[in-house]
């Protein structure tokens, strides 16, 4: 037994050292440039492909071809990477989500490439580099990370490393060369990459899917070390390859044997779903707007018709190019899935293949009779039922996406992809030759794609309603900004599981339609790789459009169908990384008119009595009450309701940021709170608004504790506010911008709208995206009060605007007040704070030291 411990905790420090290399590389590289470099795996099974055909096929000496591969191949494809791809990326803002579609791009990329050169079949034969005694791998892992630790803390280079992680503005007016940093991260990163690929090859099947997927696993590994720990990193990869090894010894008995022995064999994926799902995020980047998930082509006029058109044209063909024709439509229901999810909604999912590969699934088996507590149904029944089956386990990526954005919600949904392949899809039940039947009177080619066709308009209506109205424009706040749509009173964490749900059950439609078929479950067909194709395709035609589904779906087929396996993933590949120099590649450009263009244009406007010139915003009258020593000043509305807060207490790690603070907001009259940077008016501006929970202390609205309340739902009681750094939804227009407030906010008033646009002057056929600040002030506003807030929360109003844009701003606030309206402005601007408030409460140090009329306490 001893003999065995031992034999198998040297198998398991093989692989935790290949685990370990990943990790360096994913850590360098990330701390360098701020990428989670999804390409790795896809290097490491480039360069393996490569030194086995320098040294298999071209019979190269193994010396000659490794050093041509981990020194001279490995090393430029990140510098090139860094360079085309990533580099344009970074001077351009680093926008998280384009960022992530490049990363995944290069992978899918270098995926297709490798099909296309060496084939998609798996080989054995990969030269070996360094024996399977795991201490020749193990020495080389431990000296990759301890020369990259020394590096990081006592030469120059580190220290311009650490410089560029923690500010790489700052470093770049420091004199440090950013992208000199970066790219040597790149480079170090891709070694790394082709190193554990070649190590890793001769003991696993080589293959262009299987080996990227297989290395990708172990990002648990960089994650458990928060993306910054190089000695946890080597440490975690060791004892979960011991463990993992040691499990192999274990046969339990009973059913659950399958399972408890492929969690045994994949304890790195186990790893990752705990460190994706369960560990805070790993990146607190990725805030919205994501341009990239909102980016899209216009569609022509008559693209629509078109497209039906060309759907319509397979059921003339002959039976064979009908059998590659049943594809599309069933493919085009899993793109829309995503065009749901990651277009509408901005959520960054990288699983959806999962809960199509379990529709699939699902319908096979209960059509075979074979899903545990059901009988066998019918084909289509069997079909439907699957998706009532499967769109509540949405929630597996629906409830981890409620607090994590960006990266961490990438790998969270991710690693849900994976778990789902080897915990599912891999077991004997899913893996044993299902082939279930077409419905009755479907059997054909032709009334089968007739089917699919139907069942695909009814989920293009789907989406088309979950795009339109209020569910879409609510969808849209949460993408574009998900605090200013809670500010707006959007309950975002509801509409983001309605959107994983809705998305979970047509991934789930068009998986079991591709299983019906082709009359079978092919597991390949929807493992993890497959998922980021999909992904980057539905991204690069058009995330928010569901015509870019349908094309992308026509495009996958077609290619793979017609051509040599990887063509498809080739050419979405390098319309991925190039995502950030695509037209439109901007979300939220506008297209400008020529010279002659704009004359049309206003010759237009001139004859046109429906599109008016806008007017300016009348002013209220200049009349401010007599104050008093305190807060009387208005006679407020017998209905109208203001704001308290009593004895507030914040910390943050330890350190008080506010100490007993008290103050109120009374109907009819304006409060503002002034004080130093740091004073924390910012926490108690949260706290009133819901985004903050105070350690202790009560809030309360009118005579209802609302301490425990969220931002949307204070909004939809009446707390309305505005945000220091613009909140407004880009790609939306302005009228529907102050349709969200009216939709969602305390009042649905559907002639709200109307009024707001002509009082603030706004003209609502307009986008947001390129306007001046101070009309984007006065949109942001004008939603704030377009459900008739009874208090109204105003964080720095005056930032942006100009004298004459300030004082309009005081003459409307002053209506509002008059009105009955409870207002609190924080603000730096004292003119302004003078002129307008009644009460002024100053607030040093997290506490409030001075309260009473501005002309005693300023």
């Amino acid at each position: 037994m001893s003999s065995l411990t031992y034999d198998l905790t040297l198998a398991g420090l093989s692989v935790g050292a290949a685990a370990a290399l990943t990790g360096t590389g994913l850590i360098v590289t990330y701390r360098a440039t701020g990428v989670l470099n999804f390409a790795h795996g896809a290097i490491a099974m480039f360069c393996a492909c490569l030194l086995r055909q320098s040294v298999v096929v071209w019979e190269w000496p193994l010396w000659a071809g490794a050093t041509l591969v981990l020194l001279v191949v490995a090393p430029a494809l990140g510098l090139a990477l860094e360079r085309g791809v990533f580099r344009p990326l970074a001077r351009s803002g680093g926008d998280p989500a384009m960022t992530l579609v490049a990363s995944v791009g290069a992978f899918v990329l270098l995926v297709g490439a490798a099909a296309l050169l060496w084939g998609t079949g798996a080989r054995d034969d990969a030269p070996t580099l360094i024996a399977a005694d795991p201490w020749g791998q193990l020495a080389v892992a431990c000296a990759v990370a301890a020369a990259v630790a020394a590096v990081t803390r006592w030469t120059r280079f580190g220290a311009e490393l650490r410089a560029v992680v923690d500010n790489r503005r700052l470093a770049v007016l420091g004199g440090i060369d950013a992208d000199r940093v970066a790219a040597a991260g790149w480079a170090f990163g891709a070694f790394t990459a082709g190193l554990t690929g070649v190590l890793l090859a001769p003991y696993v099947r080589l293959d262009p899917y299987g080996l990227p997927l297989l290395v990708m696993e172990v990002v648990a590994v960089a994650v458990a070390a928060r993306m910054r720990y190089l000695s946890v990193a080597v440490v975690v990869a060791l004892g979960i390859g011991v463990a993992q090894a040691q499990l192999t010894r274990l046969h339990p008995g009973g059913p659950g044997e399958p399972l408890l022995q492929a969690v045994g064999a994949n304890l790195f994926v186990v790893a990752l779903l705990i460190a994706a799902l369960v560990l805070p995020g790993v990146d607190a980047q990725g805030a919205l707007p994501r341009t990239a998930t909102r980016r899209g082509f216009p569609a022509p006029p008559g693209a629509w018709p078109v497209a039906a058109v060309l759907f319509l044209l397979p059921l003339g063909f002959a039976g064979s190019d009908l059998h590659t024709s049943i594809q599309v439509p069933a493919l085009a229901l899993i793109l829309l899935s995503l065009v749901v999810v990651t277009g509408r909604a901005g959520q960054l999912t990288l699983g959806q293949g999962a809960f199509a590969g379990l529709g699939a699934l699902f319908t096979a088996l209960l059509e075979l009779g074979r899903f545990p507590g059901l009988p066998r149904l019918p084909a289509l029944a069997a079909l439907l039922v699957s998706v009532v089956l499967v769109a509540p386990l949405g929630l597996i990526t629906a409830v981890p996406a409620i607090g994590r954005q960006g990266l961490a919600l990438a790998l969270a949904t991710f690693a849900v992809g994976v778990g789902v392949s080897r915990f599912v899809f891999a077991q004997p039940y899913a893996a044993s030759g299902l082939a279930p039947s077409r419905p009755a009177g479907f059997a054909g080619d032709r009334a089968y794609y007739v089917l699919e066709l139907a069942l695909l308009a009814v989920a293009l209506g789907v989406v088309w309603a979950l795009r339109r109205g209020r569910a879409g424009r609510a969808l849209a706040a949460v993408r574009d900004h998900e605090a200013g749509a809670a500010a707006a009173g959007v309950p975002v964490a509801a509409w983001k599981v309605a959107a994983f749900v809705a998305g979970a059950g047509i991934a789930a439609l068009g998986g079991g339609l591709l299983a019906l078929g082709v009359r079978s479950f092919d597991p390949s067909a929807f493992d993890p790789v497959r998922g980021l194709l999909w992904f980057a395709a539905v991204v690069v035609l058009g995330a928010d459009s569901p015509l870019g589904a349908l094309a992308g779906a026509a495009l996958l087929v077609g290619l793979d169908a017609g051509t040599r396996g990887g063509v498809a993933a080739a050419v979405i590949g390098v319309l991925a990384v190039a995502v950030g120099r695509l037209p439109r590649g901007r979300a939220g450009r506008r297209r400008r008119l020529t010279a002659r263009g704009a004359v049309v244009r206003r010759r237009l406007r001139r004859a046109s009595p429906s599109i008016p010139p806008a007017p300016r915003p009348r002013a209220a009258p200049e009349h401010r009450p007599a104050r008093t020593a305190g807060p009387v000043g208005r006679a407020a509305p017998p209905d109208a309701l203001g704001l308290s807060a009593a004895r507030l207490n914040v910390s943050y790690d330890g350190h008080p940021v506010l100490h007993d603070v008290s103050i109120a907001v009374p109907a009819g009259h304006v409060t503002a709170v002034v004080g130093p940077n740091g004073a924390g008016k910012s926490t108690l501006f949260h706290c009133l608004a819901g985004t903050v929970r105070p350690d202790a202390g009560r809030v309360w609205f009118g005579e209802r504790d609302i301490t425990a309340l969220p931002a949307h739902a204070r909004t939809r009681l009446g707390v309305a506010r505005t945000f220091q750094q613009l909140a407004v939804f880009p790609s939306l227009t302005v009228a529907e911008n102050i349709r969200v407030g009216a939709e969602q906010g305390r009042v649905r008033d559907p002639g709200s709208t109307r009024r707001m646009l002509a009082l603030f002057g706004l003209r609502g056929e307009l986008g947001t995206s390129d306007l001046p600040t101070g009309t984007l002030r006065r949109v942001e506003l004008a939603r704030a009060l377009a459900a008739r807030p009874h208090v109204l929360l105003l964080d720095e109003p005056a930032a942006g605007l100009d004298a004459a844009e300030v004082a309009e701003l005081a003459r409307l606030l002053r209506a509002l007040a008059a009105d009955g309206t409870a207002l609190l402005v924080v603000e730096h601007d004292l003119d302004l704070v003078a002129g307008l408030a009644d009460t002024v409460h100053v607030l040093t140090a997290g506490r409030v030291v001075s309260s009473g009329p501005p002309d005693t306490v300023l």
